[in-house]
């Protein structure tokens, strides 16, 4: 009867566990998506009425120039800005397809970031970059597995270190929890701001905003290192990057896989309290059943009672005739 139970418990968490989470989703997306409507759309509309009055006062200063000979113009100057090629006085720069260039290309396609803001033109470059995404990242989630795993026990050591130091036994879970949290906070996400700042010219709220939309994999590719024309970056710039996005994408991947287990562990805990509490029901439900019966036993010996008294209490007496 207790499997039975369990058994139907378990029935009706699937039933009703992924319905619910798919509401909260939706409504997390809705939710997320009516508040960026509110704080983007007015820049939208701002910067299409700015481009549209600089578009009029163009044509207007410079009658010579014709509507559709400015358009081919634009359109021509946007694909060669897709492809990395921008105007500086009468040359061009390129750099973005150079051994760094497709190197960092390489590390955000096979870690799946994909910024947007450079793609293969050519089709025997789609297809090698379809053949290398397909290899790389399953290899890519094999290292950052175990990149993370050595990252935990570099801080499980610095941990059993301290322990052994100042004989902290009951804190070696937080103290796990606590130097990889703010280790990784220093080392990925509030020291990097500060080399941007320098290299691209960012702001540290930009610098913040890039690095955690790149380890996070967003990608959205409105901040991209490296790809300036009018900045000079040493060699070894996009391959520090590189190995910063390699490491901080383990260690966010160990912060969120935290936050998962504190969310089920939670969960857990809501469903033992379910249960404890269906327990202490059932046991107050038995209890109650128990002194029913004890209450019809006792309602059956007074009935038996007040059925047997008159017999039991008539004394019995011979008959004259026998005496």
């Amino acid at each position: 009867m207790v499997a039975a139970r369990r058994r139907q418990q378990q029935q009706c968490r699937w039933r009703w566990g992924v319905p619910v989470l798919l509401v909260l989703y939706v409504g997390y997306v809705g939710m997320g998506a009516g508040v960026l409507q509110a704080l983007e759309r007015p820049a939208e509309v701002q910067a299409a009425q700015q481009l549209l009055q600089q578009h009029w006062e163009l044509l207007a200063n410079h009658t010579c120039l014709g509507g559709p000979g400015l358009k081919r113009l634009i359109k021509g100057i946007i694909q060669a800005y897709k492809s990395g090629i921008t105007l500086q006085g009468n040359t061009t720069s390129l750099g973005r397809w150079d051994y760094s260039g497709s190197f960092f290309f390489s590390v955000s396609a096979i870690t799946t970031i994909g910024y947007g803001n450079l793609s293969p033109s050519t089709v025997p470059g789609r297809i090698f970059c379809i053949l290398f995404a397909l290899f790389g990242i399953p290899l890519n989630l094999i290292l950052m597995n175990e990149i993370g795993q050595l990252m935990l026990l570099g801080v499980q050591h610095c941990a059993h270190r301290l322990e052994e130091v100042f004989h902290w036994q009951k804190k070696v879970s937080f103290l796990i929890k606590a130097c990889a949290l703010v280790t990784g906070l220093l080392l990925f996400l509030l020291l990097p701001p500060l080399l941007f700042s320098v290299k691209e010219g960012w702001s540290y709220e930009e610098g913040f905003y890039y690095s955690f939309i790149t380890l996070s994999t967003i990608g959205f590719g409105d901040y991209v290192i490296g790809m300036n024309p009018d900045r000079t970056y040493p060699a070894w710039y996009k391959n520090i990057i590189s190995l910063w996005i390699l490491f901080g994408m383990a260690w966010l991947a160990l912060v969120i896989k935290f936050y998962i287990n504190f969310l089920e562990s939670s969960s857990d805990f809501c469903q033992c309290n379910k249960k404890t509490t269906e327990m202490a029901e059932d046991l107050m439900d038995s209890n109650k059943n128990s002194m029913t019966g004890l209450h019809n036993v006792e309602s059956c010996n007074d009935k038996d009672t007040k059925t047997k008294g008159p017999d039991e209490s008539h004394t019995y007496t011979a008959p004259t005739e026998a005496l």
